[in-house]
C-alpha cells in the first residue's frame, strides 16, 4: 500500500506542541509579515478599522467609551502577537500559545489583504487572470487562507 504524502506544515506532535514543517521559501515570505502589520499599528492606516472594528457603529459616545477602555489592550495583544510571530518564525516547534499568536497574525494579514483586494463571498480567486497585477496579492491571501487553515486543524486535533 502506497503512503499518503502529508504536506501539512503545521501539525500537534506527540508531545503536544505543534511542528512547524514549513520551508525556508514560504518562511522568508511570513518573516516579512510581522514587521509590515506593525508599521499598519503605527500608522492611520484605513485599514484599521477592520482590524478594529466599531463596537458601537451606531452610538458614538458609547463607541468613544468602549475604544477609551478596550483599544489599547487590544492593539497590545494584536502587537504581542505579531511580536511571538517574528521571534519564532524559524522555529520548528511552537508551543500552543504561540501557535494561538501565529493565528492572531495570519488572520489578520488576511483581513488587511482582503481589504485591499476587496475580497468579497463572491470572489472567485481562480478567474484571477497571472497577468492581473493583483495575482501575486491573491496568490498571498490564498496561502495564507491555507495555512490559518491548517493552524486551526492542528489546534482543533485533540478536541
Amino acid at each position: 500500500m502506497a503512503k499518503l504524502r502529508d504536506d501539512r506544515r503545521i501539525r500537534r506532535s506527540r508531545k503536544g506542541d505543534f511542528e512547524l514543517r514549513i520551508p525556508e521559501p514560504e518562511r522568508e515570505v511570513l518573516r516579512q509579515l510581522p514587521d509590515q502589520l506593525l508599521e499598519i499599528h503605527g500608522s492611520d492606516d484605513p485599514v484599521l478599522e477592520r482590524l478594529f472594528p466599531a463596537a458601537y457603529p451606531e452610538d458614538a459616545e458609547h463607541e468613544r467609551e468602549f475604544r477609551d477602555m478596550t483599544h489599547d489592550d487590544l492593539r497590545r495583544q494584536r502587537e504581542d502577537a505579531l511580536e511571538v510571530m517574528k521571534r519564532t518564525i524559524d522555529a520548528e516547534r511552537l508551543s500552543e500559545e504561540e501557535l494561538l499568536a501565529w493565528l492572531s497574525a495570519i488572520n489578520d494579514a488576511r483581513l488587511v489583504l482582503g481589504l485591499r483586494l476587496d475580497v468579497t463571498e463572491e470572489l472567485d480567486a481562480s478567474r484571477i487572470a497571472d497577468e492581473d497585477p493583483r495575482a501575486p496579492m491573491f496568490g498571498m491571501y490564498a496561502y495564507l487562507t491555507w495555512l490559518e487553515e491548517q493552524a486551526v486543524g492542528a489546534l482543533s486535533a485533540s478536541l
